[in-house]
């Protein structure tokens, strides 16, 4: 990238770049403890109420005696990743650049592991700031079969969460995601390619397509990162570690029956395989 110390003048660098010289430049302002508890906040709203645009958002603010603009909620949860989930057109996340794929999955019967995984982003607060959570799940079993956080919403930590699944349980049959930058990345599919597996996204706004991973977030949020304050990424890594591991192998699903995850994936792979 553009290097101050190189010979070749910041302008040409930035010019062969295509990279408006204001870009490098630029200093970004760093977030106040003011904005990190609206964030918190705004997260706990649209868990709530998904279904809840910036101009509800900022209501519910209001009535919780936060007084601020709508520019200022819509900057917010675009920092977050979020996006108020109802049918809708000029979903901004999408990357117009990237290919998107069909939905694979509408009226498909799901009845093994490793036929359909999933995967999304969400937000993890912290005491202050905040990290990026991914995680890769299988359809049939709700098994998380790896995750990630990082502080910036790039592709790379989606990308690692991915290969570590494939190497850990092999590929599946069809990987689906949301219509995000990240997954719609050639970085991403990619991966998804060289294995041979097919590809399904979300229709826009569709988050419902995707559901069994937002009731994840739900579960994750409630019953792990609002009971917690995590005052660094290392501590969110680790304590996010043992919820994980929790809810893989202790936590029973009424929707399996009162069975865990990990004894469903694992019972079902042996079973088809004899």
């Amino acid at each position: 990238m553009v290097e101050r110390k190189d010979p070749l003048a910041v302008r040409r660098q930035c010019a062969l770049l295509d990279l408006p010289r204001s870009t490098f430049y630029h200093v970004p302002k760093p977030v106040s403890d003011e904005e990190f508890a609206l964030m918190a906040l705004i997260d706990r709203c649209h868990l709530k109420y998904p279904f809840y645009g910036s101009r509800r958002i900022r209501d519910w603010l209001e009535d919780r005696g936060h007084r601020i603009n709508r520019k200022k909620v819509q900057r917010l949860m675009r920092t977050m990743d979020l996006s108020v989930q109802y049918p809708k057109r000029n979903l901004s996340l999408a990357n117009q650049a990237h290919k998107v794929y069909p939905y694979l999955l509408r009226d498909l019967v799901i009845d093994r592991p490793n036929q359909v995984w999933a995967t999304d982003v969400t937000y993890i607060p912290m005491a202050r700031g905040f990290v990026y959570l991914v995680a890769i799940m299988d359809w049939y079993s709700r098994k998380v079969l790896a995750w990630r956080v990082s502080n910036t919403l790039d592709a790379s930590f989606c990308v690692a969460a991915l290969a570590e699944a494939i190497e850990a349980h092999g590929a599946p049959e069809i990987f689906n995601t949301d219509q995000g930058s990240q997954f719609t990345s050639e970085d991403f599919t990619g991966v998804l390619k060289h294995h041979g597996i097919r590809i399904s996204m979300d229709g826009k706004g569709r988050w419902v397509d995707n559901v069994f991973v937002e009731r994840l977030w739900r579960s994750v949020k409630y019953e792990e990162v609002y009971l917690k304050a995590y005052n660094s990424i290392a501590e969110a890594k680790a304590s996010l570690g043992r919820y994980f591991a929790f809810y893989n192998t202790e936590r029973r699903h009424q929707s399996l029956d009162r069975r865990t995850p990990h004894s469903v994936y694992y019972e079902s792979a042996a079973r088809l395989a004899a």
